[in-house]
């Protein structure tokens, strides 16, 4: 099923060109935002550009994965109202995977293409102290990030079950989660710390890896070697993921009319 829908994509050539453009512009766009801050200050949070362009390509490309993935669980909406989920219910799989491989965006790798690049030229402006331990971190890291936010898009999938038509509700934590994450979090107020921080781990899939990468001071609420602990957050956004996914689903009662 993937396979057809990839093939489908390319096979509108000049469509399929226009999209990879425009996903990269965005990408090229956001990585711009960052330039443009430090153009003005030296150091934000107790990082440098150096720094936050690594926080940002590792930030960058673990969600354009989860999104390339998982990010068309955003049309679980559109399914409720029109009562179309309710032929999900008529194949022998389970739902969630239905709607994890009900379709795949080929121009979000334009996307990830701009993580790849911020995250190698992060990795070579930085004077990142290379070894076993470092490889290691940067593969947790990375693995833990798409698994998060991977966790984010399904939350936000169980979630629409009760509020039907809130995807903008959820999409200020998907997505504004994914640009808290790109940013250093030691500027956080201590709300956003909370919310982004631990309850919706968007500190551990970039900013803490990095800290703990480069021996940087972590703020006080974030100690530097909680960078290691990037599985453990996305374990918890997992659970917490399946565990709203499964009360919507058992709160679901077909589509009515």
């Amino acid at each position: 099923m993937l396979s057809s829908r990839m093939r489908s994509q390319r096979s509108y050539r000049a469509n399929f060109a226009l999209d990879l453009a425009s996903s990269l512009l965005v990408g090229l766009v956001e990585l711009a935002e960052v330039w443009v801050v430090f153009h003005s200050v030296g150091t934000l949070g107790g990082l440098d550009l150096a720094a936050v362009v690594l926080v940002f390509g590792l930030a960058d490309i673990s969600f354009s994965l989860a999104d390339l993935a998982f990010g068309h669980c955003d049309t679980l909406p559109t399914y409720l109202r029109a009562g179309t989920l309710d032929v999900f219910y008529l194949r022998p799989q389970p739902l969630l995977l239905q709607l994890v491989t009900s379709d795949i965006s080929l121009r979000r790798l334009a996307r990830a293409a701009v993580g790849v690049a911020a995250l190698v030229v992060g990795l070579v402006a930085n004077d990142v102290p290379w070894g076993a331990g470092a490889a290691v971190l940067l593969t947790l890291a990375l693995v833990s990030g798409v698994a998060t936010f991977a966790a984010m898009f399904v939350w936000a999938a169980g979630a629409q079950f009760y509020l039907v038509d809130g995807a903008e509700a959820t999409n200020a934590f998907v997505y504004g989660g994914r640009y808290a994450a790109t940013q250093p979090a030691s500027v956080w107020s201590r709300p956003l710390v909370l919310v982004f921080g631990f309850f919706f781990p968007m500190a551990f899939t970039a900013y803490l890896p990095v800290v703990t990468l480069l021996g940087l001071p972590g703020p006080e609420w974030m100690p530097e070697w909680l960078g290691w602990c990037a599985p453990l957050a996305a374990l918890w956004a997992w659970a917490l993921a399946l565990t709203t996914w499964r009360a919507g689903v058992r709160h679901y009662q077909g589509g009515g009319g």
